[in-house]
């Protein structure tokens, strides 16, 4: 299933990109289990990243993984992807399947509770493409997630359900920062896997 194949109100995005959400790909059981398996297979590290002259090491945990060992750096900080895992090839295909686009890498992030977020940005780097797609699952605690527009500063924010699909293509990380913001009522632990396409 194309999540962009039905109307256009399905976008998130007001203009200058093109953001769809699917609320559950897997099931609250499916996800419960697929977060077990991931925390326990998933060669975690913490990031290490270049602030100011700083090196600052992340509370929250990372790991790359892909179809080759591709080589990824942000924020001055570079990542050997390592071969796929039995549960991260099932979750791949779920997520083809319902896109229809293949991905060869992922990133994953591993936030221990609301403590714990991701700055504005943009997954904008030259190996992922002009027009980068990024396809993101949720797994553990609902987050919110948010996006402001580069120029305009225009903002929108949704809440990011256990076991959905975030969708971001077309001009999206060239218009549009997003961000997890910090949400220190929030104590429970979510890992995010967000599958991309290196070019080779």
């Amino acid at each position: 299933m194309d999540l962009f194949s039905t109307s256009e109100n399905e976008n998130l995005l007001p203009f200058d990109g093109e953001v769809a959400y699917s609320p559950c790909i897997f099931s609250h059981e499916q996800s419960r289990e697929l977060l077990t398996a991931l925390l326990n297979e998933i060669d975690w590290q913490q990031d290490e990243v270049r602030m100011f002259g700083k090196t600052i090491i992340t509370k929250r945990k990372v790991a790359w993984y892909g179809d080759k060992p591709y080589e990824y750096i942000y924020s001055n900080t570079r990542k050997v992807a390592l071969a796929w895992t039995v549960h991260l090839l099932d979750i791949k295909q779920a997520v083809e399947a319902e896109t229809g686009i293949s991905f060869n890498s992922c990133l994953l992030n591993l936030y221990h509770d609301g403590t714990e977020g991701m700055g504005w940005h943009a997954d904008d780097e030259k190996p992922l493409g002009e027009e980068p797609i990024i396809a993101s699952i949720s797994l553990g605690t609902p987050r919110k997630f948010a996006f402001k527009h580069k120029s305009t500063k225009q903002s929108v924010s949704i809440l990011l359900d256990n076991g959905s699909l975030l969708l971001m293509r077309g001009e999206t990380q060239a218009n549009w920062l997003h961000a997890l913001p910090k949400m220190a009522k929030v104590k429970g632990m979510r890992v995010n896997l967000t599958f991309r396409r290196i070019s080779d």
